[in-house]
């Protein structure tokens, strides 16, 4: 059974994304929340597998609500997926760069909003490749200083390789075919770059792997 924990200051918004996670047999609805404050506490009592939360609330915003949960290490089988009615703007940055693994908007449509919560669930980064490109290409190849990370000497070359082309926002497939590997050999890569990189999930490891310089953005 997935469980589910939704925070979001709308409760319209709530209410309808309960009836639709209701109907499935797989997936519980634990609590709900009207701000992020209340959410993270709840997170905590409930432990649940996704925390579904809106980026913009009163009292404690997504994106701190979302750093908070990343920074517990009670919590870090919580993958958060962030609620917006923006698309991709530089708030949703911001909760990637905390710890979310992936976002979603809010006008999505029912069965793609169920197989989101559900890939969460699984611990997979909700980051479609057409997605982790728009990604690269608005905000993550923005001129910004290197930062250094924890782990990143640690890398194989291998590893590495396998990184550069997860930035690229290639599917596991599409990594093993240019790399002439298996796709879970491809897999068992990223994770462990995950691993040593403690990026929580394949989101936070695109952003790493740009911010630490480890791939350099396209035209730099």
């Amino acid at each position: 059974m997935i469980r589910v924990l939704l925070i979001d200051d709308q409760p319209l918004i709530r209410s309808g994304f309960r009836a639709l996670l209701d109907l499935e047999d797989d997936i519980e609805v634990v609590a709900e929340a009207a701000d992020g404050r209340e959410g993270v506490e709840l997170a905590g009592k409930h432990l649940p597998d996704v925390a579904l939360i809106d980026i913009r609330m009163p009292v404690v915003d997504g994106i701190e609500a979302t750093r908070r949960i990343a920074a517990d290490p009670a919590l870090s089988q919580v993958h958060v997926v962030i609620l917006t009615n923006y698309g991709l703007d530089e708030y949703v940055f911001d909760a990637l760069r905390a710890g979310a693994a992936g976002f979603l908007v809010k006008d999505v449509l029912p069965e793609d909003f169920l197989h989101a919560v559900r890939v969460a669930a699984r611990g997979d980064a909700l980051l479609a490749p057409s997605i982790t490109r728009k990604l690269i290409n608005r905000y993550v190849t923005q001129p910004h200083p290197a930062n250094t990370v924890r782990g990143l000497e640690e890398l194989t070359g291998r590893e590495r390789e396998a990184v550069a082309l997860v930035a690229q926002g290639l599917s596991n497939d599409e990594i093993a075919g240019r790399m002439v590997i298996s796709p879970m050999t491809a897999k068992t890569h990223i994770n462990r770059a995950m691993a040593k990189l403690h990026a929580r999930d394949r989101a936070q490891l695109v952003v790493v792997a740009y911010e630490t310089g480890l791939v350099a953005p396209r035209g730099s």
